[in-house]
């Protein structure tokens, strides 16, 4: 049987938020920090689906290596001649968590091909390796593409980024985190205003103590300051991660994020997306394809299970929104930097991708 993920040590500590140990998925808990550093241990990917949903572990690359692992863990745990079936649950299961990050689809397609191209006696062995290699890769890609993008904004030292798509968010180096760690190395100078990200607060708290754990200056703004501080000329660019890429361009990512691009372009600030090529996806066409998620009014009514709002308010929580091509000066991945045209741009990235795996 395969043992623990060995990336324990070799990824970042603290900001890891997902390993296999002991036959078990261990996922640090995200609706917890940075109050309290706890641990969610999954026995059954029935546990694992649950700490997807509820956001114990969000972030596409890290949803996609969660449920890589948790489809593993259906094959660990499956019984004698029930395997076909318990596997097929399982991606159907853990398919139906967050419908707009595409990097889950995109993980648990490489499982079932490995699965289906498995013999009954190491499926779940050769399902548990090819977990670790997309953990590992993650990593990989974040490094390459954080090389990338501190190139691309060089000499940009106050950045400004939304929700959060650092390690705890890529199971990895972080995407425009990443970027902004590899900008930190090469310019001290380089600081970060964090919008706080309702109504999870993301960038509050994640985004905040991840650059506070790195040694990284961040400042924490409410969602409704970005224009002011754009207005007064504080802010140099704007970096972030996304959830789902359309070959058109197109972004879908954390609420709130396409009026920063509006207000980025208003001031004429550059605003790039930092992203592994996994989070593209070449059958979308555009934008209006990509399925967006409705979360529980009640996670805006409520804040920290306290009531907020009227009694019999009605609220609305997309959980993300699509930020059209014409905003992003970039999209930063570990193959390059796509910029217009962006059909063809993106298609490269994309193939270019193929040709590796």
């Amino acid at each position: 049987m395969f043992v623990e993920d060995e990336r324990a040590g070799a990824l970042d500590g603290a900001l890891q938020p997902v390993l296999w140990r002991n036959g078990r998925v261990e996922l640090l808990d995200q609706t917890r920090l940075p109050s309290a550093q706890e641990t969610v241990v999954c026995d059954t990917v029935q546990d694992v689906a649950h700490a997807i949903r509820s956001m114990v572990v969000r972030g596409a690359p890290a949803i996609g290596v969660t449920a890589a692992y948790g489809y593993a863990l259906a094959a660990v745990t499956a019984g004698p001649g029930s395997e076909a079936s318990e596997l097929s649950g399982a991606y159907d299961l853990l398919l139906s968590t967050r419908p707009t990050a595409v990097n889950l689809r995109w993980a648990l397609d490489r499982m079932r091909a490995v699965a289906e191209a498995s013999r009954y006696a190491d499926v779940a062995d050769r399902l548990l390796a090819e977990a670790a290699a997309i953990h590992g890769e993650s990593y990989e890609a974040d490094r390459r593409l954080s090389e990338l993008g501190a190139e691309a904004l060089g000499g940009r030292t106050r950045i400004l980024t939304h929700c959060n798509a650092g390690p705890l968010a890529t199971a990895g180096y972080g995407t425009a985190i990443g970027v902004i760690r590899r900008l930190a190395e090469l310019d001290s100078r380089v600081s970060v205003f964090a919008d706080e990200t309702r109504p999870f607060l993301q960038g509050a708290r994640l985004t905040a103590w991840e650059l506070s754990v790195l040694g990284i200056p961040v400042t924490i703004i409410t969602d409704g300051m970005a224009g002011h501080l754009m207005q007064q000329g504080e802010i140099d660019a704007v970096v972030v991660g996304a959830d789902r890429i359309a070959a058109n361009g197109d972004v879908a990512n954390k609420i709130g994020t396409y009026s920063l691009a509006v207000l980025a372009r208003e001031h004429d600030i550059p605003f790039y997306v930092a992203a592994p090529t996994s989070t593209i996806d070449p059958r979308c066409r555009a934008g209006s394809e990509i399925p967006i998620e409705e979360r529980d009014p009640s996670e805006i009514t409520m804040f920290a299970g306290v009531q907020v709002a009227p009694a019999g308010a009605q609220a609305r929580h997309p959980a993300f929104d699509v930020t059209p091509a014409r905003f992003i000066a970039g999209i930063i991945t570990e193959n390059g930097v796509a910029r217009r045209p962006w059909e063809e741009s993106i298609a490269g990235l994309v193939s270019e991708a193929v040709s590796v795996a």
